[in-house]
Parts: C-alpha cells; sequence; structure tokens
C-alpha cells in the first residue's frame, strides 16, 4: 500500500504545475503574432520602432544577416501591413528605407504585451 501511495504522489504531485504550466503557455502563445514573432522579422519591427526610418543595408547590418533574409522577411511585414518602403537613388546606388506602420507599431505592442503575460504567468508558478 505504501507503493501505491508514493507512485500517485509521483503521477498527481506535478500534474498540477504542468498543466498550469500549459494553460499559462497556452493561453498566452495562441495570440501571439506569428508574423512578429519569427527572429529575424522581431528584429526587423523592432529596429523600426526605435528609428524613424532604417535602410535595407541597415537592417541587414543591425541584424547580421543576408539580403536574401531581409528581403523575405521585410515582404512578409510589408504583406501584414506592418512596414511600409521606399525606394530611391544615392547618387547613382539603389536606396530602400523601410519605416514601420500605425499597424505595426500596435502589433508590436500587442506582441509585447503577451509576452510579459508568458512571463508573468511562468514567475507565478
Amino acid at each position: 500500500m505504501g507503493k501505491e501511495s508514493s507512485a500517485i504522489k509521483k503521477i498527481t504531485g506535478p500534474a498540477p504545475r504542468t498543466a498550469a504550466v500549459k494553460k499559462a503557455a497556452g493561453a498566452v502563445s495562441n495570440d501571439l503574432d506569428k508574423v512578429i514573432h519569427e527572429r529575424i522579422r522581431l528584429g526587423i519591427i523592432s529596429a523600426l520602432s526605435a528609428n524613424e526610418k532604417l535602410s535595407f543595408n541597415d537592417l541587414k547590418g543591425l541584424l547580421n544577416t543576408t539580403d536574401g533574409n531581409v528581403s523575405v522577411h521585410t515582404r512578409k511585414l510589408e504583406e501584414a501591413g506592418y512596414l511600409t518602403y521606399e525606394k530611391s537613388f544615392k547618387g547613382r546606388t539603389p536606396l530602400t528605407e523601410y519605416k514601420i506602420t500605425t499597424a505595426g507599431r500596435t502589433a508590436l505592442t500587442r506582441y509585447l504585451d503577451h509576452m510579459e503575460a508568458l512571463i508573468s504567468a511562468m514567475k507565478k508558478i
């Protein structure tokens, strides 16, 4: 009988904590903006929120990534309405500059609020 009691404690002991973690994580992560959540896109949108505008090369340097990554991820953010871009020339060199939109700033704030809620929920467990 002692062994059964011990076995039950082992099975039921961690279950409430595990359930609480899953509930807290699930409630917040289901609402996370999947467009922003990707590492490079989060870096782009964060950098743009702290600057009036940034060039393609600025973003590439800040994120230490490739032309292809910047191109693909800025396109995804543009399609979501989170940034705009303007193409021009600086002398004879093409220049693409990006700006965060109001929708992008709102989405980033919402994303950060969700992450803070997740962190807070995890600290309470």
